[in-house]
């Protein structure tokens, strides 16, 4: 039976996975419904959808491996359930952080102003560039996913669910070694976005400077733009740097003696990560904000239809 504890941390956990799920799914079906009424999408919101759905599924992965890990901890002891989770997780994990990438990367070609000739080539060919490292990066997860489930891995990884095996740090090194592989291997799409965003920052200053040189108004149209593209990515930044590091501290798991409540507290942590970022970006987004606008103001007249008509 769960204690109080346990059940303030699942509680705490559902909400996150309820809030995520409604961010995220909200950008996901408002681009889709786009999608298949002008039967075409652009580069953008196929960029957010992406990133909507990955994140549904490590929300979903986050929300399963709490319950399992306090209601039904054997679990992690199964070689097929521990593999499949362990495949899913790294695929929406990877895809994830490339996605988001590939938001920080199309801020910075499509807002930004510099005149270097590799940057003009790669603003030219904005959309294959997007494309290429979508597809880049659905095969680099694929492929992390097949690594990761190999059956001499996933031995060291079944230890996590067995509560005697946490103080046999040998048994367990492995799967930290694993994590932190998976971590480090974060680092270039995460690099990435840090240049896009100091890139981002670099044009604003530039282009403020030049406003106000020509004694315009700096808080003009594009410098909003850039602005809003600023928001969007330094909140990704510091939100991932979070979830990175609740994340190690799930994998110290393995050589530190402790208890769940501690692990499901660190996933806490994580999980606001897919579930902040989607409601900034919907902030930061003109069509999806003024989608959500008019959907709380439809959700508010039926409320006030249902009060009015009721007993």
């Amino acid at each position: 039976m769960l204690g109080a504890m346990e059940a303030i941390f699942l509680t705490m956990i559902t909400g996150e996975f309820i809030m995520g799920i409604l961010g995220n799914g909200f950008i996901g079906l408002v681009n889709l419904i786009d999608w298949v009424k002008k039967k075409k999408i652009c580069l953008l919101d196929l960029i957010l959808t992406s990133l909507a759905i990955s994140r549904i599924g490590i929300l979903f992965l986050m929300l399963l491996n709490s319950f399992l890990l306090l209601l039904y901890p054997e679990a992690f002891a199964y070689n097929n359930i521990l593999k499949i989770m362990n495949s899913f997780w790294t695929i929406a994990n990877q895809l994830s952080i490339w996605f988001a990438t590939c938001l920080s990367i199309f801020y910075c070609l499509k807002i930004a102003s510099f005149s270097h000739p590799l940057f003009l080539w790669l603003k030219w060919r904005i959309k294959r560039v997007i494309l290429i490292i979508l597809l880049a990066s659905l095969l680099i997860s694929v492929l992390i996913s097949l690594l990761i489930t190999e059956p001499s891995n996933n031995e060291d990884v079944k230890n996590l669910g067995r509560r005697e095996s946490k103080r046999n740090n040998t048994n367990n090194s492995a799967y930290f070694n694993i994590l932190t592989f998976l971590n480090l291997g974060t680092l270039f799409p995460f690099t990435v976005s840090l240049i896009s965003c100091f890139l981002l920052i670099v044009s604003v200053w530039k282009h403020t400077r030049k406003m106000k040189l020509n004694a315009m108004d700096a808080r003009d149209p594009r410098t909003e733009i850039h602005f809003r593209a600023m928001k969007a990515v330094i909140s990704f930044l510091i939100l991932f740097l979070i979830y990175c590091l609740a994340f190690l501290i799930v994998a110290s798991n393995c050589f530190l003696q402790q208890s769940e409540l501690a692990t499901i507290f660190s996933v806490i942590i994580a999980a606001i990560y897919p579930s902040g970022h989607s409601f900034i970006l919907i902030l930061g987004n003109i069509k999806l904000r003024q989608r959500s606008l008019t959907s709380l103001k439809q959700m508010k007249c039926c409320l006030k239809g249902g009060i009015s008509t009721g007993p």
